[in-house]
């Protein structure tokens, strides 16, 4: 809980820092990197640097505790902290880095800000800071116990076994347990940090959702290909998975983490996924059928055409397989199917095409705008957004949890 002395200071000087955050986080971000470019070397996606998605995450992230610390001071916006633990878990952040970004975010403060930052303010938010800080710390430190494992054993070498070409732009990887290390069994709807070296020497890392459940010697992915559009490149990890890596070849993967997790509570789910937003969906869907789920299941997928259904098949034969399931496809191009589908229709998904569950818990996974547009509908009728989760591929710029 923030001090009454530094409450009243953040109150007072926190629409100026969020004002600037934006400012903030990009001379942090800069700062930090020219003292120490090794950070990155397998921590940090450049990817998301280069189009300032985290830069912009991150002034979300500390203005949205700060709002809270100030506004809700009995209680911390524990979803947020959870998604960032499970992120930095992944990626095998250490305790001890935590005062490298303090150092530099705090510079980057004083720098924008100027003389407004007197010792008061300073000392106010180093406290927000450090509150923000030691919560993803405990919450890390739990997480790395939970697995056995420490930042710097979550890593591990798998061989690719299979290269399975799902779509035009998605593959599948199929890997296989190549050590004699126990494999940590994954929760359903986690995924893994994905990292490889490039072709200049730098490791990069990636997060991909596991679309199948666990067998105890295998680990199964999916990567949409970022193709460039003249103006942005094309992405580098994805076109090293689909271009360089082949069956035989090995791949560095984190253990799994991720709290966007199915919950076993036999409430009704319901699935809105689009493009490689089944991911997710997928790796959920195998864990019912193997453990028998007699779940009331919905599967409700957008996509251009039935062609560009990633993992189709695998979706398909789970859903027939469970007792009580329905999967449902809307099309771009047109209400045509060759799968056993409960129904197809052409257009953006709508969630007033089917009838819903009642008391049904929703997981959504798809492009920013499209799950923006699917929850709204879905709190128009009534849907309490504490029964809603969603799944971002990269660094959370909505935040919705905050509602």
């Amino acid at each position: 809980m923030l001090s009454e002395t530094s409450r009243s200071v953040v109150t007072a000087t926190l629409p100026v820092v969020a004002e600037h955050i934006g400012e903030i986080a990009q001379r942090f971000y800069r700062h930090m990197f020219a003292a120490h470019p090794e950070l990155l070397d397998g921590v940090f996606n450049r990817g998301n640097q280069a189009h300032s998605d985290q830069q912009k995450a991150l002034a979300g992230s500390v203005a949205a505790f700060a709002t809270a610390l100030v506004e809700s001071p009995e209680r911390v916006p524990g979803h947020l902290l959870s998604r960032i633990a499970h992120k930095h878990a992944s990626l095998g952040i250490r305790p001890d880095q935590y005062q490298i970004v303090h150092d530099h975010l705090m510079w980057a403060i004083g720098d924008v800000l100027g003389e407004a930052v007197t010792p008061e303010v300073a000392a106010a938010w180093d406290e927000v800071y450090w509150l923000m800080a030691d919560s993803l710390i405990n919450e890390e430190r739990g997480l790395y116990s939970a697995r056995g494992a420490r930042p710097e054993t979550v890593w591990r070498e798998w061989q690719v076994e299979k290269k399975i070409r799902e779509t035009a732009d998605v593959v599948t990887f199929v890997l296989e347990r190549i050590d004699d290390r126990l494999v940590k069994s994954s929760l359903p709807g986690q995924y893994v940090t994905v990292r490889m070296r490039m072709p200049d020497g730098v490791r990069q890392p990636r997060q991909y959702s596991l679309t199948r459940a666990d067998d105890g010697e295998h680990r199964q992915f999916s990567v949409k290909r970022v193709r460039g559009n003249g103006i942005e490149p094309d992405g580098e990890m994805s076109t090293l998975l689909h271009e360089v890596v082949q069956v035989g070849d090995t791949v560095t993967t984190s253990l799994p983490y991720g709290d966007v997790v199915l919950d076993d509570a036999g409430r009704p789910v319901v699935f809105a996924t689009a493009g490689i937003g089944i991911a997710p969906a997928a790796g959920m869907l195998s864990h019912l059928v193997k453990a028998g789920s007699g779940l009331h299941v919905k599967l409700l997928h957008a996509d251009l055409d039935e062609a560009s259904f990633p993992l189709r098949r695998q979706v398909v034969s789970d859903v027939l397989e469970m007792r009580d399931a329905e999967l449902y496809a809307w099309y771009e191009t047109g209400a045509e199917t060759m799968e056993p589908l409960t129904g197809v229709f052409q257009g953006r998904l709508n969630v007033e095409d089917i009838d819903l569950p009642d008391d049904a818990l929703y997981y959504l996974c798809g492009p920013l705008p499209f799950m923006q547009a699917v929850r709204t509908k879905l709190l128009e009728q009534g849907v309490v957004p504490e029964s809603i989760q969603y799944e971002v591929f990269g660094p959370d710029l909505w935040q919705a949890d905050l509602d």
